[in-house]
């Protein structure tokens, strides 16, 4: 029997947002992000990056914030040794009728609650749509996903610790290095990034609560010129850029962030290294990049 200690998430599939004016966040999405909307039949107010059925979902919500995550694993029985290990730590674990894996179009699924009360999915079998190839309506060349997921996630809470044993301890994922840097004006933080696959950090942890539960997220696109491109349609857009050009001290991202209809950030970024667990080491750093990334 595989040892619990061991059961981890294998990606960050998917995300839902909930924001004010849907429609805005989807033009934004589509005509500046450069996502593809899904088919009618996967869902309304649904976006690809990729050959999956939707990585992301746009809700009505009464304020912007991340709504909910779905993280993979790789089977049936490595969903069922999860909802194990969940249950064993004390996590409340609810178990779907169908519906719910019918809506994200996932063979089976359970879900629960972060310590920041964001729900959180857990599945196995999501739909794939070779038949249709992805497409972006920008150009875009393409998105880094693969076995590396859709991205990555930033989000924070005053409890870090409850943060960490719910990400590291009970799905399983493991740090890259932490940041030691002031943040936003209240003092020196240090900020936790996790891996779960091949990607840097598929989670970053920052110990302070923000207006909302997520800081950013992060889509990775395969060329620098999709990114220069991309910055270019933000200011045509009338968007703010929140971060000028710069890169990253950890995961050596080369991205600029901007601002979604309603407020949520999103990175844009190429070039990020990979984590080989078989020779990795954690790392201190004390800044957030090696240049750029002047926030406005």
């Amino acid at each position: 029997m595989t040892d619990q200690r061991e059961i981890s998430v294998r990606s960050l599939a998917y995300i839902g947002v909930a924001v004010e004016n849907p429609d805005a966040w989807l033009r934004f999405a589509t005509d500046v992000l450069g996502l593809m909307p899904a088919d009618d039949a996967d869902g309304p107010g649904r976006l690809r990056v990729d050959h999956r059925a939707w990585r992301i979902a746009v809700e009505q919500g009464s304020r912007s914030d991340i709504a909910f995550a779905g993280f993979e694993v790789s089977s049936e029985g490595e969903l069922a040794a999860m909802q194990r290990k969940l249950t064993a730590l004390g996590v409340a674990v609810s178990e779907d009728d169908g519906a719910l894996a019918a809506d994200r179009g996932v063979t089976r699924l359970i879900r629960c609650r972060d310590p920041i009360g964001m729900q959180v999915e857990i599945f196995y079998g999501a739909t794939d749509r070779f038949e249709k190839p992805f497409a972006s309506p920008q150009a875009v060349s393409g998105f880094v996903t693969g076995d590396q997921g859709l991205g990555h996630v930033v989000l924070g809470g005053d409890d870090i610790g409850a943060l960490r044993t719910f990400y590291a301890g009970a799905l399983g994922f493991r740090r890259s290095d932490i940041i030691r840097m002031e943040f936003r004006g209240q003092g020196k933080r240090e900020l936790e990034f996790y891996h779960c696959n091949p990607r840097h950090h598929t989670i970053a942890l920052v110990p302070a609560r923000g207006v909302r539960r997520i800081f950013h997220f992060m889509l990775q696109v395969a060329s620098f010129d999709d990114v220069g491109f991309a910055m270019d349609r933000v200011q045509a857009a009338g968007a703010r850029i929140t971060a000028t050009l710069g890169r990253h001290t950890n995961d050596h991202m080369i991205s600029f962030y901007a601002e979604t209809p309603g407020g949520i950030e999103v990175e844009y970024g190429f070039g990020a290294r990979v984590v080989d667990d078989a020779v990795w080491t954690e790392a201190l750093h004390h800044k957030p990049s090696i240049w750029g990334h002047k926030r406005g």
